[in-house]
């Protein structure tokens, strides 16, 4: 049961990221959502809001671990690169947000 319900709230905190978060690429905005990696991203903070250990730095530390890959795969860039400081202090207010209600 716990493990169902662990999952409802990944689900629900990515499709709040995905709609929340875009990459900038050629002042393109692609939503996570879009690109398909808001799962990702989703999956990677959820144990720090859990745990009561969200800060900045781990935040960044996950987002550098995520790659997206690009040209068809030639190249990988971290996520973190593709996302302007305006979205890094958009997640954080969501993710902020989100532990307060948990």
């Amino acid at each position: 049961m716990a493990n169902s319900r662990t999952t409802e709230a990944i689900e629900k905190l990515a499709a709040e990221i995905g709609q929340n978060v875009y990459m900038d690429i050629a002042k393109w905005h692609l939503y996570l959502a879009d690109a398909k990696l808001h799962l990702a991203v989703a999956q990677g903070v959820y144990p720090l809001l859990e745990e009561n250990r969200l800060d900045e730095d781990s935040v960044i530390k996950i987002l550098q671990g995520i790659p997206v890959k690009i040209g068809g795969g030639k190249r990988e860039i971290p996520l973190l690169d593709l996302l302007p400081l305006s979205c890094q202090v958009d997640l954080m207010d969501l993710l902020e947000e989100y532990q307060r209600n948990l």
